[in-house]
């Protein structure tokens, strides 16, 4: 009876360790959840704060419109951008409800949707209210069409210019559209919570989604712009806010987000992996993109025209690109996750 008794034993020390990595995949799933759950609600309280602080502040500027009023202005607009950018890469649950975030940002715009709307808009007989901008569609709704009437250079050289007061009432309803949408959508993902930590399939989709937000960062809002797809030609106009001169800035804000709102999570299931060293992986490699700025505070334009600027550039592709493939192909894999048909690639 020895041999059986023996072997008994090795059978159990082999498998004890396997149940308890069974008992505690729940236990990690959940507590990664958990995690995801708060910082996306962090930032969606962050982006109602700013998006309240832009409405505002446009009401403000169209009231008493001075130099003062203007820049304080432009700094909400920005702020409140760049909050959205941090929650961008959400692409489930609440935000889902009426194309918000599709409302947020119409991108990309290759007709120049926004640019064609605000003219119909502003040459219109009819007066610029709530329920016009409401029914106009995404591309009136969002922070490109509060971009188009603010920095735009030929509008800001015409008769509608701001403060002209068409585009003054275009300004402050496009403002406060962005502002009601922003509380509805921290207060609907608070209500989601119970749903989103007892639903299983929301592990995967969250980390699909910041699969999807690192894909575009670096097929859409770099490679194209930079002309490494497509035509070979670099193009500015291939670039999300690009009026503005802030592309690299919703950049940086983007992997911001993602390493406040994603990374603990996904780190959280790696601990519980075959491969616990990944997420700090993972984590130095978000830390080695973020170093690339404020170098790249610079406007996408001026990055694109010249070698040796455009050089800077090209290093914070490679960097999105590593951390992109530690994500994708090999967290994800190791997390039995599979991208999903609406990924970048066209697929």
């Amino acid at each position: 009876m020895q041999p059986m008794t023996k072997a008994i034993g090795v059978a159990t020390l082999i498998l004890a360790p396997i149940a308890g990595m069974a008992a505690s995949q729940p236990d990690a799933n959940g507590d990664a959840k958990e995690q995801w759950h708060r910082g996306i609600l962090a930032g969606y309280q962050s982006l109602a704060t700013g998006a309240g602080d832009l409405s505002h502040a446009a009401a403000d500027y169209c009231s008493a419109p001075e130099q003062s009023s203007r820049d304080t202005l432009e700094r909400a607009w920005l702020d409140a951008f760049l909050a959205w950018q941090q929650v961008r890469f959400v692409d489930f649950g609440p935000v889902e409800n009426d194309n918000l975030a599709w409302q947020f940002q119409f991108w990309p715009d290759p007709k120049n949707l926004v640019a064609r709307k605000a003219g119909y808009l502003l040459t219109g007989e009819d007066p610029i209210s709530a329920d016009v901008i409401a029914q106009s569609g995404v591309a009136v709704q969002g922070f490109p069409m509060l971009e188009y009437l603010l920095y735009d250079e030929q509008l800001n050289t015409g008769n509608n210019a701001l403060p002209a007061p068409g585009t003054c009432s275009l300004l402050t309803a496009v403002a406060g559209h962005i502002e009601s949408n922003s509380k509805q959508l921290s207060e609907q993902w608070q209500s989601f919570r119970k749903h989103y930590l007892a639903t299983e399939q929301y592990r995967d989709a969250t980390i699909r989604a910041g699969m999807t937000a690192l894909e575009i960062l670096e097929e859409r809002r770099l490679a194209q712009p930079m002309g490494l797809r497509g035509n070979g030609k670099r193009s500015i106009y291939a670039a999300d806010a690009w009026r503005s001169g802030s592309s690299l800035k919703t950049a940086e804000a983007t992997v911001l987000g993602l390493k406040q709102s994603f990374l603990p999570g996904l780190k959280q299931l790696l601990e519980s992996s075959s491969q616990p060293e990944l997420g700090q992986r993972i984590g130095r490699q978000f830390d080695e993109v973020l170093e690339h700025f404020p170098d790249l505070h610079s406007p996408m334009a001026e990055l694109l025209s010249r070698d040796e600027t455009f050089s800077l550039l090209q290093g914070f592709y490679v960097d999105v690109s590593q951390l992109t493939t530690m994500v994708n192909d090999q967290a994800a894999v190791e997390l039995g996750v599979v991208r999903g048909f609406n990924s970048s690639d066209g697929d």
